[in-house]
């Protein structure tokens, strides 16, 4: 059969045409990994929800792209994660604001003390358009996204021999905290020793004696086995933690549309399992630790509330920006 040159010509044409509008078998079964670091051990909602959208999304694109989660600080510290998020090192962290606050100060007003009353109330900061802005700093200065916020529970303070009923009973009591300014200033309007201790250090720490008590939500305390090391529990119900779900920015944006709303959809549904799963355990976390042996202890909460609000609020005034907390409280 003889082709001209026309007809050779229009092949081709046809031929590049077809090919711009398929991509190739190689560009469409690139794969994609994403590192997630956490703190956390396996047992804690927080990891599982990790496991959860990583599945998810493994499914939906059939292993296209792979999330690997690397939880117990197998990476290394919180700190040190949120700086290889910045960096492009890891592209994927859960933390506090807290913790995120060494990086965007203005952030630890989201996780100051007796700021919100419950999950419910805290839930608000995601319509608040202070998170938005503060988002687009943390974007621009620091090359990281918040893709989602979640519920980390109430915290409260766990000792080891001492029965702590009011702050009066905190003198010289060596309290590990994270390594956080705001929560350095709560314990010490407490009359505490604030120890800041990494969490992957937390449980030798208290099982040595290097530190009398530490403070966290139920779930982690019990996903921590720190119930194997305290014997008390105070229902201090100091903090509500939301944690963030943190990717690099740079990486983020490089990444195809399509494949930025399915993680989107993934984070989503798995910010709301988990939600649900620590409030569940949240309500029965204190029947069992009291079967794991604490001695549970509802002390009077305005005793450990009125010495911190009438400090923290006014010690970080100037970076919050004034009336922030105010507002926030009262959303």
């Amino acid at each position: 059969m003889r082709v001209t040159r026309r007809q050779l010509g229009q092949g081709l044409i046809g031929a590049a045409a077809f090919g711009l509008a398929m991509p190739s078998i190689g560009a469409r079964a690139q794969a994609t990994t994403i590192r997630w670091g956490e703190l956390l051990a396996n047992s804690h909602p927080q990891v599982q929800m990790a496991e959860r959208i990583a599945k998810e999304v493994k499914e939906k694109t059939s292993g296209r792209i792979d999330i690997q989660i690397f939880p117990n600080g197998q990476l290394g510290s919180g700190k040190d994660m949120i700086e290889s998020v910045s960096s492009g090192a890891l592209q994927m962290t859960t933390d506090g604001a807290g913790a995120l606050a060494a990086f965007l100060p203005q952030l630890s007003v989201i996780e100051s003390p007796y700021l919100w009353r419950d999950a419910a109330h805290m839930g608000k900061i995601n319509k608040a358009p202070l998170l938005g802005k503060l988002n687009d700093d943390l974007t621009a200065k620091r090359n990281m996204r918040m893709m989602a916020v979640t519920y980390y529970g109430k915290r409260h303070l766990t000792t080891g021999s001492k029965n702590v009923q009011s702050p009066a009973d905190m003198a010289g009591f060596k309290l590990r905290v994270p390594p956080v300014d705001v929560f350095l200033a709560m314990a010490d309007a407490w009359g505490a020793k604030a120890t800041p201790i990494a969490f992957p250090e937390l449980y030798l720490a208290l099982s040595s004696g290097a530190v009398d008590g530490q403070e966290n939500p139920l779930p982690t305390i019990q996903s921590g086995k720190f119930f194997e090391v305290q014997k008390y529990l105070v229902l201090t119900e100091h903090i509500i933690t939301p944690r963030m779900i943190v990717v690099n920015d740079a990486f983020w944006k490089g990444l195809p549309a399509a494949d930025r709303s399915l993680l989107e959809a993934a984070f989503s549904a798995g910010v709301d399992w988990q939600d649900k799963e620590l409030l569940a355990q949240e309500a029965s976390a204190v029947a069992t630790l009291k079967a794991q042996g604490m001695t549970v202890i509802d002390p009077k909460l305005d005793d450990w509330r009125k010495p911190v609000l009438a400090v923290v609020p006014k010690k970080f005034e100037e970076r919050w920006g004034k009336g922030t907390f105010d507002s926030l409280a009262a959303l």
